[in-house]
């Protein structure tokens, strides 16, 4: 008799408490805002290290920031379209992903949730050792801010804003986040289709490109980080219960009857 299905009783069981899971997801979203706050008053730093950043992508042959964000200039439409992914898919696409991840994917929902706060916590690190002026400041390049060109606008001026820091452009949370909920769906969703998932941080990548607020190496440095988050946090094995009450057991097969000759 082999244990194939786990019953509802066996999922409660392996749902972690809602209201602790909650504290975390804020006390995380906290620290990431106060983190980015650390690193206010660095901006000879930060725009210095924008102009290494750029001469590396140019060694490494990546496409100008420039030329991928002029095509589209002309296009207010596309770049309003852009502004508010950029604004308003972010935090709440990760949210709606945790929730789906607590309530039907209960047994790997630790992982994913540790997962994005590796992720985030190597990002704040990150972002306070290498304050980054992100393209949109670069204006000597020919790269626009597009939210302040024709909105939506999420940052105000940096010598102003007091609740964001805008010098943590490396590496890209947007992206990461976005790369992090892709690769969990396409590990705990069946069907060839699940890897349509990816088109989520590709149009991400694209997004924070178009719009002025990221490098290419930010986005890969970001999926370079949560790889090493995810090996240092493997998905769990799926979980055997304790009793054979919480599994629904398969039926023996017939014993085959040998007959008389």
């Amino acid at each position: 008799m082999s244990l194939v299905r786990r019953t509802p009783a066996a999922t409660e069981a392996a749902r972690p408490r809602a209201l602790p899971e909650l504290a975390l997801v804020v006390g995380l979203f906290l620290a990431y805002k106060l983190a980015r706050l650390l690193i206010q008053g660095r901006d000879e730093v930060a725009f210095a290290n924008a102009g290494r950043v750029r001469a590396l992508e140019r060694f490494l042959h990546l496409p100008d920031e420039v030329a991928v964000q002029h095509p589209v200039l002309g296009h207010p439409a596309l770049l309003e379209a852009a502004n508010s992914f950029y604004a308003y898919v972010h935090f709440p696409a990760t949210a709606v992903f945790l929730l789906w991840m607590f309530l039907r994917r209960p047994a790997s929902y630790r992982w994913a949730r540790r997962s994005l706060a590796g992720l985030t916590a190597a990002a704040m690190v990150v972002h306070v050792l290498l304050p980054l002026a992100p393209p949109r400041m670069l204006t000597g390049t020919g790269m626009l801010d597009t939210g302040r060109l024709v909105g939506p606008a999420v940052y105000g001026d940096p010598a102003t804003d007091s609740l964001t820091n805008q010098y943590a452009a490396m590496p890209s949370l947007h992206v990461g986040w976005a790369l992090a909920v892709a690769v969990t769906l396409i590990a705990v969703t069946g069907g060839r289709w699940r890897w349509a998932w990816l088109l989520h941080p590709a149009a991400t990548l694209l997004v924070v490109v178009v719009t002025g607020n990221h490098y290419w190496l930010d986005g890969i440095v970001a999926a370079a980080l949560l790889a090493a988050v995810m090996l240092v946090c493997p998905r769990p094995a799926p979980r055997v219960p304790a009793h054979a009450g919480n599994a629904v057991p398969e039926p023996a097969p017939p014993v085959p009857v040998e007959q008389p000759a």
